[in-house]
């Protein structure tokens, strides 16, 4: 062979070997797809990097008959005809109604396509199979419980059944959400939402029931309920310097503080925005509940104890002869002797024990079903988040740790985050006529 012919057949076995790849495009469905509803947008990922992309396309098959949801096809360039797009992230719609499909099981199925020369130039081929139930029809929700009568910073339950399994469903207020749990089993179609108003939601709060089935339906529909007026006590609290310089070293690792030149900015910060960012934890600590109720009977309060703070209480702050702040107290200062013992109110699960800003040392325990307890201020620990805690087991110790000014315990409930009246949860007539009644 001579020089000239090895010169033009070596390209050509080159770009045969390099053309007719035989690597097959990958799909991949960037969530997977199980339920489809009213509409439902599917978004996929294609890579081919060496032939490039030729063509995508996808349909649903039902009862025998195919239908073509979405064909594309991408563009080549140059004289080998290889595709210009390597990756290709793309999104199309399946709206079951408009194309003729009914509720029922279906298969989704899905091409991708690369430019590769192989099966006489119809290129490497990649399928993608995967069943779907479409479900157009939104859930119903049928509730039972009847009396739902509520105060400002106060609580309750409603017990309601749903006509199909869901993602999600619960109470919404405003733009919050109370989770609602199965009351036996995970298929049990009764469940059970806590629910709570914030102290300054009152007459006139729309308060619905929501549901979310698993095609992505959703259903609402309003809760009977009476909302109760309730007035807070106000309070005031004078603070000094000498104050502020001994609580100080409590904050002494949040670098903000060295910032600020006076002692008052300096209580400012941590009564304002330290108070804020603490909220926002707590909010964290609580997004997750366990799905199953560990609490019996009312709570517990600390032995012994007078109140020395409300719920709710208008708290005005003065410095120096004037007001220089106002917050709301969202929990009860209980006091006894110095260093008292902390039974647990109920049993439940700690999730979290250590410090946390102006709640100082702090415990708190997940009773199931969105509602916790919050023990703060403490000056020791005896337990250790994800430890199980019956009612009565000591967790720790009264203290004047954060931003307490002496030995007390700063008890709170919160139901799915939002801090409401312990004096409820202590009452075991209210227990039993808002909670255990309807369960």
């Amino acid at each position: 062979m001579t020089i000239l012919a090895i010169l033009l057949v070596v390209p050509v076995i080159v770009v045969l070997v390099i053309r007719m790849e035989g690597q097959a495009p990958q799909l991949n469905l960037d969530t997977p797809i199980k339920h489809v509803g009213l509409q439902k947008q599917v978004s996929a990922t294609l890579t081919d990097p060496k032939s490039g992309l030729k063509r995508f396309w996808v349909a649903v098959i039902q009862n025998g008959k195919e239908i073509t949801l979405f064909d594309k096809n991408f563009p080549a360039t140059g004289w080998l005809r290889k595709g210009t797009l390597s990756s290709q992230s793309l999104t199309f719609s399946l709206e079951p109604q408009k194309v003729g499909l009914t509720d029922g099981d279906a298969m989704l199925r899905m091409m991708v396509v690369d430019y590769a020369w192989r099966s006489w130039g119809k290129g490497n081929r990649t399928y993608m199979e995967t069943d779907i139930h479409i479900d157009t029809q939104e859930p119903a929700i049928k509730v039972i419980s009847r009396a739902h009568n509520i105060s400002p910073g106060g609580s309750n339950a409603v017990v309601y059944e749903l006509s199909e399994s869901c993602q999600s469903s619960g109470v919404q207020i405003s733009d919050h959400f109370f989770r609602g749990y199965p009351m036996g089993t995970e298929n049990d179609p009764r469940h059970v939402a806590f629910f709570a108003l914030t102290h300054n939601q009152g007459k006139g709060t729309q308060m619905d029931l929501i549901a979310t089935d698993m095609a992505g339906n959703l259903t609402t529909t309003s809760i009977p309920h009476y909302i109760k007026n309730k007035k807070f006590k106000r309070d005031t609290i004078r603070i000094s310097d000498s104050f502020i310089s001994r609580k100080l070293s409590e904050f002494k690792n949040d670098p903000k503080i060295d910032q600020l030149t006076t002692t008052l900015e300096q209580f400012l910060y941590i009564n304002q925005d330290l108070r804020r960012q603490n909220k926002v934890v707590l909010s964290q600590i609580m997004q997750k509940s366990d799905p199953q109720k560990h609490w019996q009977g009312p709570f517990m309060r600390l032995p012994r104890s007078a109140t020395r703070s409300g719920f709710g209480d208008r708290r005005s702050y003065q410095y120096g002869g004037k007001r220089v702040d106002q917050q709301r107290h969202l929990g009860i200062d209980l006091a006894s002797v110095s260093n008292s013992p902390i039974p647990a109110a109920n049993a439940g699960k700690v999730v979290y024990a250590k410090r946390l800003g102006i709640y100082g040392r702090m415990v708190v325990i997940d009773h199931g079903w969105g509602l916790f307890s919050m023990y703060a201020h403490l000056n020791s620990f005896e337990v250790k988040e994800g430890q199980q805690v019956q009612k009565g087991d000591i967790i720790g110790n009264t203290g004047m740790t954060g931003l307490a000014g002496g030995d007390h315990l700063h008890f709170s409930v919160l139901v799915h985050g939002i801090f409401v009246n312990p004096l409820e949860w202590w009452d075991r007539s209210w227990i039993q006529n808002n909670i255990t009644n309807k369960l």
